[in-house]
């Protein structure tokens, strides 16, 4: 089992990395460290995170990295990442991109 992540997602790890980057590189290098440590993880310990129905119905997991939400699809092979999102942002905002994201 691995893991993969959602075409957002991607971009969401590099619009974070970015963001530090242009400050820092060694610590945008340890961030974008941290979320592949916690990808790695997941996909070996995919029901470790936790559920977060204020933000979903469906079958999510929520791992946090720093001020980040990890949003993921623990039953699906690989562990299908849906996003990296700026955990202190309004809970209905975080909820709306994840609707986008979510497969029907």
């Amino acid at each position: 089992m691995g893991f993969a992540l959602h075409p957002d997602a991607i971009t969401d790890v590099d619009e974070i990395h970015g963001s530090i980057n242009r400050y820092n590189f060694n610590s945008a290098n340890r961030v974008l460290e941290e979320f592949l440590h916690a990808f790695q993880m997941l996909a070996r310990f995919p029901h470790h995170g936790h559920k977060r129905p204020d933000l979903t119905s469906h079958a999510l997991r929520f791992k946090v990295v720093r001020n980040h939400l990890i949003a993921y699809a623990p039953d699906k092979n690989p562990v299908w990442i849906l996003g990296v999102i700026d955990g202190r942002m309004n809970p209905r905002v975080i909820a709306a991109i994840l609707r986008e994201r979510e497969e029907p």
